[in-house]
């Protein structure tokens, strides 16, 4: 009797054992694939793609055909972002390189990112035309490509100075449904602006060193400038 209580038990801590490695083994699938799910490499395909090659392409780091295909032209403008940027230079849009770029790396850092740009949108530019709120997106966006800035979008918007809705408090109002659709169309690579990273009301202006930037284009009441 004791034999088959003890060869009972021997089963029964086999089968948790095995249950645990299923378990872990499974976790560890997940986990692998998440990851993997997380970042585009040389020889990847799809949406993500397109969208690194947009941007990277906007912004003047890529010169090649947004196809979707991580090829090697791909790989070198990412190498060449990462080096400008302060990132690890590996070719690989990882997590911290494709927040950079401002894209999701996730739903909630993607939600944060665009409700911060309707933030400064709504309250640098409400009451101007569509394209003037799409650009001042644009701006926050290219100082991010540009290494002369902080390399990620709430780095560039609260950089002190900046911008002055953040030292006034208007960054705290709420959005209006246009800022949020100016937003994702900076997101997205619209750029008005052609590359500016600088902008300013002409009428109010008070600094004699932005009136010595080179004018772009003028885009309602604001000049946007390199």
């Amino acid at each position: 009797m004791k034999r088959k209580a003890k060869t009972a038990w021997v089963y029964f801590i086999a089968v948790v054992i095995l249950a645990a490695g299923f378990i872990l083994s499974s976790n560890a699938i997940r986990e692998s694939q998440s990851s993997k799910a997380a970042l585009s490499y040389y020889g990847s395909r799809g949406r993500e793609v397109i969208e690194i090659q947009k941007r990277l392409k906007a912004w003047g780091y890529y010169k090649g055909a947004v196809d979707g295909i991580y090829g090697y032209q791909t790989y070198q403008a990412v190498r060449y972002f990462q080096s400008k940027n302060g990132l690890k230079v590996d070719g690989i849009a990882g997590k911290a390189t494709l927040y950079a770029l401002g894209l999701p790396t996730g739903t909630t850092q993607y939600n944060r990112n665009l409700d911060l740009m309707a933030r400064v949108i709504y309250g640098e530019a409400r009451g101007e035309p569509y394209e003037g709120m799409v650009a001042v997106g644009a701006v926050v966006l290219n100082r991010v490509a540009d290494s002369r800035f902080p390399n990620t979008i709430p780095g560039v918007i609260y950089q002190p100075g900046a911008f002055d809705v953040v030292s006034d408090g208007q960054i705290n109002l709420t959005p209006n449904d246009t800022a949020y659709r100016a937003a994702r169309d900076a997101l997205n690579g619209w750029d008005p602006t052609y590359g500016c990273i600088y902008y300013f009301n002409p009428a109010t202006a008070t600094s004699k060193w932005i009136w010595s930037r080179p004018i772009v284009v003028k885009i309602g009441k604001h000049n946007f400038c390199k």
